[in-house]
């Protein structure tokens, strides 16, 4: 049965961190009549100070913005909050802007302009509110144990943070343990692109990730192919 909206969305806390008027009046409009509390900032710094305060399910970033660009925001808001959720605006068309905030640990990036209903879509996926459930909420292979509703990884019981986009790369490897995953797989799954984008947004994300697990060998390079989490 699918739950009613208003017990999904009506205590999700999001920033919008835009330094435009309109789009911003916009942007509040239409995600607080979806039911959301938005707060705002309009600078930089004022941004990263409100986003580092936490609290908020997500963070609405723009790129372009006064006081401290937004891909120093993003890099520096991940330093210290790796779990938090980030959807980056950007008016900037090039594929390497995007590969590069996706590679930094955005969890999404909508270039603008933007359609009304896409923005709400994008929002919706990256702040949905599981129910909880039984045991396939948890997900434990070897010392890796991973709870999916809270969103927190473990590894021989020692907490790992994670970005999100960490996160749900981790969880594609775990659930399909033993097999090989190619990286066409993984950027239409994790990163949720149809195409490639002629970077190695994959293999950056799997270094990093090996390194936070402290076992380097978990995850396994399979040539040609992608990667590959090992029970063993």
């Amino acid at each position: 049965m699918t739950e009613p909206r208003a017990e999904t969305t009506r205590t999700a806390r999001l920033l919008l961190i835009e330094d435009d008027d309109r789009i911003a009046r916009l942007i509040a409009r239409t995600l607080s009549d979806e039911g959301y509390h938005l707060d705002r900032a309009a600078t930089g710094p004022s941004g990263l100070d409100a986003a580092l305060a936490g609290g908020f399910d997500l963070v609405i970033l723009d790129l372009m913005l006064p006081g401290m660009d937004g891909t120093v925001v993003l890099q520096r808001l991940l330093e210290q909050r790796p779990e938090q959720r980030v959807l980056v605006l950007s008016a900037v068309p090039e594929i390497a802007t995007r590969v590069a905030c996706l590679e930094a640990g955005a969890a999404d990036f909508l270039g603008k302009p933007f359609a009304i209903a896409e923005l709400i879509a994008r929002v919706r996926s990256r702040i949905r509110v599981r129910a909880p459930g039984p045991a396939n909420d948890v997900l434990i292979v070897g010392p890796v144990r991973l709870d999916l509703r809270l969103h927190r990884a473990e590894v021989g019981g020692r907490l790992v943070n994670l970005s999100y986009r960490e996160f749900m790369l981790l969880c594609h490897l775990m659930q399909r343990a033993g097999r090989p995953c190619s990286r066409a797989e993984l950027l239409e799954d994790v990163w949720e692109m149809s195409f490639d984008p002629g970077s190695n947004v994959v293999d950056v994300s799997v270094r990093r990730l090996r390194a936070k697990l402290d076992h380097p060998d978990r995850i396994e390079t399979v040539r040609n192919v992608g990667y590959r989490f090992n029970v063993d």
